[in-house]
């Protein structure tokens, strides 16, 4: 099993969706939440099941109910998950190819 470490960055885009979401309709940010969770309980249990892309050094994770992906690596020797982003796909999907 691995350890999951979110990134700041990861943390605020969660943040700002979850508020989003929650503005839209009471507990939609909490499903998000909870699908968001459900990916990172198969991320760490086996981090290299999802599509890896830039360089083959970052896993795609692509939820299935809202049009959001995380972005992770994995380092090996550590044991280590760091998610480097969880964006919405429509709205920045060309961010992180840099």
């Amino acid at each position: 099993m691995y350890t999951i470490r979110l990134l700041d960055i990861a943390i605020e885009e969660l943040q700002e969706a979850f508020n989003w979401y929650q503005e839209q309709r009471p507990d939609l940010g909490y499903d998000l939440i909870d699908e968001v969770n459900d990916y990172l309980k198969q991320v760490e249990l086996n981090p290299h099941q999802f599509v890896v892309k830039f360089a083959k050094r970052y896993h795609h994770a692509t939820l299935k109910i809202f049009p959001y992906q995380i972005i992770y690596r994995v380092d090996e020797n550590k044991k280590l998950v760091q998610v480097y982003s969880i964006f919405h796909t429509s709205r920045r999907p060309k961010r992180y190819k840099k």
